[in-house]
């Protein structure tokens, strides 16, 4: 489903440039679930962005479905994060002073979805992040936490095939960051979407199907990920 091949980003700053990410090859397969982990700077968000189509590589391919992401136009990148990708962020951003629930169908409403069946879907989701309770608060009367399962839930509300989630349980306690573990691990394995999960925490890496570990903007073996086919690229599915 998604696939990078030699993908190289460099960041230019004013006294040095950052090597985020180089020589990069990996793919993702519909139904998997891959935890991708390393330092801070590493580059794993910039990774996650480029598969989101909110950045461009500098050099080499990244694929969707064979669709080449980098020069897609902004209008048709806009497009594809709204219908095909789940992107959870470590920033929430949600709108303030409106409501969990409006907040959780704001992708459905651009997406051309009415007022009342994107509520319906909306809650569903809420549900599913267990803030159906908590559906009528604005984020001003909402925790830390339970603004990122509000996130969570607005990403996942469109049905995307695709999840992008960027340490989606930083802000939660261990009994919530287990929950949203096993539901990232349900979409992949019960309804074949593929999730790109970049983690510090090894239990929730422990669910993934595979690990892939960045430095310095290079991906390196794992010996806790599945032996790779002999002439098998480094990052490539495991044979399901």
């Amino acid at each position: 489903m998604l696939e990078l091949e030699r993908v190289v980003k460099h960041y230019r700053g004013a006294a040095e440039v950052v090597h985020a990410l180089d020589d990069i090859s990996m793919s993702l397969a519909e139904g998997e679930m891959l935890a991708l982990q390393g330092p801070s700077g590493s580059g794993k968000t910039t990774l996650l962005l480029l598969a989101a189509c909110a950045l461009r590589a500098d050099a080499g391919a990244v694929r969707y479905r064979g669709r080449d992401l980098v020069s897609m136009s902004e209008r048709a990148a806009a497009q594809y994060r709204l219908a095909e990708v789940g992107l959870i962020s470590q920033n929430t951003q949600l709108m303030a002073r409106v409501s969990a629930l409006e907040n959780a169908a704001t992708k459905l409403l651009l997406g051309g979805v009415a007022l009342p069946a994107a509520r319906v879907r909306a809650l569903r989701w809420l549900e599913r992040v267990g803030m159906a309770e908590r559906a009528a608060r604005t984020p001003e009367e909402l925790s830390g936490g339970e603004r990122q399962r509000v996130a969570l839930a607005r990403a996942l509300a469109g049905e995307p095939r695709l999840v992008l989630a960027d340490e989606p349980t930083a802000n939660l306690d261990s009994q919530r960051s287990a929950e949203i573990v096993s539901l990232l691990r349900s979409l992949s394995r019960e309804d074949g979407r593929a999730v790109l999960l970049v983690t510090h925490d090894e239990q929730a890496a422990a669910v993934a199907d595979r690990v892939l570990r960045l430095r310095d903007g290079r991906l390196q073996q794992d010996d806790a990920a599945p032996a790779l086919g002999e002439g098998s690229p480094l990052g490539a599915p495991a044979s399901h």
